[in-house]
């Protein structure tokens, strides 16, 4: 068994972004479900306990009755057994956006990691907004070194481009042709992806999706669904 996937193009907490996350609320069981928010992508500009206490109160907002932000925000505490402990129970965990360098140094090969992959193979939803969204695939691209990078490889053959619709356009050639066997989803603001079965994902939200693989194309917006 496995569980869902959630991958958002930032601008996370308003608007139509109520759409995928109660649909992900759903999916982790319920308003008792326990959720937790990691905000390490939020740590290098000491912003961190802003960025999760404004993830609590959105998911209260919408209903959770259990939401936390863990303290997880360097190496040191993504090896931390209790906070591991707390993800591996958590029902939908939650990946802030900020820095994305940071957040997938910190999280890789952790034992918080690890923890999010045990619950989500046992039901849990993985969701990340923006930078989040990025380390959850098996690359993500580093803008300012031209780079192309490892992930966590949760969504194994991706790369997010998150705030599609301010992204500059030219990169996607660019990667298009570093990565040609790689799925680019440049996600809009706005904007979420659910993996609602194997290989299905579904739109919310109020952008598109555009779905890009060597030379092919493909626009999406919500209600419509695809696979990879």
């Amino acid at each position: 068994m496995s569980g869902y996937i959630l991958l958002e193009g930032g601008a996370e907490f308003g608007g139509k972004m109520a759409e995928p996350d109660k649909r992900a609320l759903v999916l982790a069981g319920g308003f008792d479900a326990a959720v937790v928010i990691i905000p390490a992508a939020a740590a290098p500009d000491n912003n961190h306990r802003r960025a999760g206490q404004n993830g609590v109160n959105w998911f209260r907002k919408l209903g959770a009755k259990q939401v936390e932000s863990l303290p997880i925000i360097d190496k040191s505490s993504a090896n931390d057994p209790a906070l591991a402990q707390q993800l591996a129970q958590a029902r939908l965990i939650y990946l802030l956006g900020g820095f994305t360098g940071y957040l997938n140094e910190t999280l890789m090969d952790s034992l918080c990691w690890q923890a999010c992959v045990e619950a989500y193979r046992k039901g849990a939803v993985i969701a990340g907004s923006s930078a989040g969204a990025m380390v959850l695939c098996e690359y993500w691209y580093d803008y300012s070194k031209k780079q192309v990078v490892n992930g966590l490889g949760l969504v194994m053959g991706c790369c997010v481009l998150p705030h599609y619709n301010n992204f500059r356009r030219e990169w996607t050639q660019s990667l298009a042709q570093l990565i040609p066997q790689t799925n680019l989803l440049g996600i809009d603001e706005v904007t979420g992806i659910l993996s609602e079965a194997p290989n299905r994902w579904q739109v919310y939200g109020g952008g598109t999706v555009t779905v890009q693989k060597g030379e092919q194309s493909m626009v999406y917006s919500a209600g419509n669904s695809f696979s990879l």
